[in-house]
């Protein structure tokens, strides 16, 4: 018996051995941190996560996961998603004080998922995924259902290696009132392969990201080509997160920042596991205004990189190079302004953004306007706009105009569905044409509805939330950009690849509207409760009284032994007798 367990123990030490002594697989993961300065005087941080899973989730079954999280894969595999894109965002970006965003997101939660032609119920998919996701970041996702998903046609093309065409397949929802605390930021960050231990990742506390002007997290899954000629395909899970620092509330100085004064920490060292850690600095300057400020420690290494359509120059950090760190073993890069400074009055306007507010009196009608800026001096080009409007706006489409220097702009492409009371909301697509140097205005005119009292709020005087319009468009650009390999391209620059360079990507938000309903005074059940308790204690308690009390005749001539006794009393101290 003592053989047996010795050659057992002799053959479970072998295979560990064997298991221990195999190379570790092709998993890749890298880090980034982009510090972008504003004109505004704030700051932009900009993290990026990126982890390749060199499998197809798709096909086969993976049982050991090295640095992709098992929670994910097991995910994809059991409900056949074909991409996944999920953020959470506190603020809104100020497209025309900070210019344009790498990577923006609504306020509130977003979900899109591309399921594969595989799924025969999306629905059923799309109802138990939202749920488990609610579960693994602690958000309200499972509130998303049929009144706040809908379903694009043209707004939301798969990011990643696929061939689908059915946008039935796509499902896209919004949670606008959704407050995004440390509880979403924590399991967020147990998905790095160094959880937030060491790394870039350990500059993200949550007392400082969330005393921000604007945070935003996001997860970012898709399929990628692992070669060049595609016969391989990889899994990259993507974590962004994005945080804007105003440096004048916070009391941190005019325009002089560092990474201790914004995340009260420095960088001691790079993830184990990455095999890029790197942190970039924009020192491009803005238009003619360069060489503004100089860093702290000085680095000689730079790269030019086209974001938007403007050749920038970032400044490197490599993490992986010994020499990036002092002779105390920390990184603390701080921008320190010369005595000049940048143009005063307000920051230039953005090549393209647009506006979003609610008009009208009453509590009857008003009108949705959407403004749509086009800076660009000779350039026109279209724009998807998606516009999502839950069921209790009533719109009225006949209504809808867009207008242009005070002419029709009539969109080349429509497509409507209209909502269902308590069952799904309005979804709207128009694909229009914005010509140079223009501002178009979108109205549509809408009624609002009373509610049963049971689906009002707690809170129903703040208001409703409305999801905000997404606008998606292909800007023209004059600078030829050279597609680079995505394994040595920085990591912000390859989310939303193009096909050529004449052209680049972008997808903004507009502010999210809030709008007031016809309240009923929930306070009047307060008051009837409280007049109907009165009026009940006060009858019905006299009545009960004079049936159930038993009447007495008081006898005044005899006091008994107790009125003896008091009078004796009285009588010592001197007071007149009872």
């Amino acid at each position: 018996m003592a053989g047996a367990v010795l050659v057992a123990a002799a053959l479970w030490a072998s295979v560990w051995a064997g298991q221990c002594a195999e190379p570790p697989g092709s998993d890749v993961f890298r880090e980034e941190l982009l510090l972008t300065p504003l004109r505004s005087g704030d700051i932009a941080a900009t993290f990026q996560f990126r982890t390749r899973l060199d499998a197809d989730l798709r096909k086969e079954k993976v049982s050991h996961y090295r640095i992709f999280p098992k929670v994910l894969g097991q995910l994809i595999s059991k409900y056949s998603i074909q991409e996944l894109h999920l953020s959470f965002t506190q603020g809104f970006w100020r497209t025309k004080a900070w210019g344009p965003p790498l990577l923006q997101a609504p306020t509130g939660a977003e979900l899109w998922v591309w399921f594969q032609d595989s799924v025969t119920d999306v629905n059923k998919s799309w109802k138990e995924l939202s749920n488990i996701l609610s579960g693994i970041f602690c958000a309200s996702l499972n509130f998303i259902d049929s009144t706040n998903t809908v379903t694009p046609t043209a707004s939301f093309k798969p990011l990643g290696v696929a061939n689908i065409t059915d946008h039935h397949l796509l499902r896209y929802a919004t949670l606008p009132r959704e407050i995004v605390c440390t509880e979403n930021l924590t399991p967020w960050k147990k998905l790095l392969p160094c959880g937030s231990k060491a790394g870039l990742a350990s500059l993200l506390r949550a007392e400082r990201l969330y005393h921000s002007s604007y945070h935003s997290q996001s997860v970012h899954i898709r399929p990628i080509c692992q070669n060049a000629d595609c016969s391989s395909v990889s899994w990259e899970l993507r974590q962004a997160l994005t945080v804007v620092f105003d440096m004048y509330s916070s009391g941190q100085g005019k325009r002089d920042w560092s990474i201790f004064k914004m995340f009260s920490r420095t960088v001691t060292e790079s993830c184990p596991l990455a095999s890029q850690s790197k942190i970039y600095v924009d020192v491009s300057g803005w238009g003619k205004e360069v060489d503004l400020f100089e860093l702290n420690p000085p680095t000689s290494l730079e790269r030019q990189v086209v974001v938007h359509g403007d050749r920038r120059v970032y400044a490197e950090y490599d993490l992986s190079q010994q020499g990036t760190f002092s002779t105390s073993r920390n990184l603390n890069v701080a921008l320190k302004w010369k005595g000049r400074t940048a143009e005063s009055g307000q920051p230039q306007s953005p090549l393209f953004h647009a506006e979003r507010y609610v008009s009208g009196y009453g509590l009857q009608s008003g009108v949705i306007n959407t403004m749509v800026f086009n800076n660009h001096p000779y350039r026109a080009y279209p724009v998807m706009l998606l516009e999502t409007v839950p069921w209790y706006l009533r719109l009225y489409v006949h209504t809808l105009t867009i207008t242009t220097r005070g002419k029709e702009n009539k969109p080349s492409y429509i497509h409507y569905e209209p909502a269902k009371d308590r069952q799904r909301p309005h979804l709207l697509e128009m694909l229009i044409q914005l010509p140079p140097n223009s501002i178009t205005k979108i109205s549509i005119q809408f009624e609002r509805a009373l509610l049963k009292w049971t689906e009002y709020p707690p809170d129903p005087n703040h208001g409703f939330y409305i999801s905000p319009s997404v606008l998606s468009v292909l800007i023209p650009s004059v600078i030829n950009q050279k597609t680079d390999e995505l394994e040595e391209s920085t990591l912000f620059s390859t989310l939303f690849p193009s096909s050529d360079g004449s052209s680049y990507f972008m997808r903004l938000y507009t502010e999210p509207l809030l709008v007031n309903l016809p309240t009923p005074d929930f306070s009047m059940p307060y008051n009837v409760i409280c007049l109907t308790c009165t009026v009940v204690a006060v009858g019905y308690g006299s009545f009960y009284n004079l049936l159930t009390r038993t009447f007495q005749v008081e006898d005044r001539k005899g006091g008994g032994l107790a009125k003896t006794i008091a009078n004796l009393i009285r009588r010592l101290r001197g007071v007149p007798p009872l």
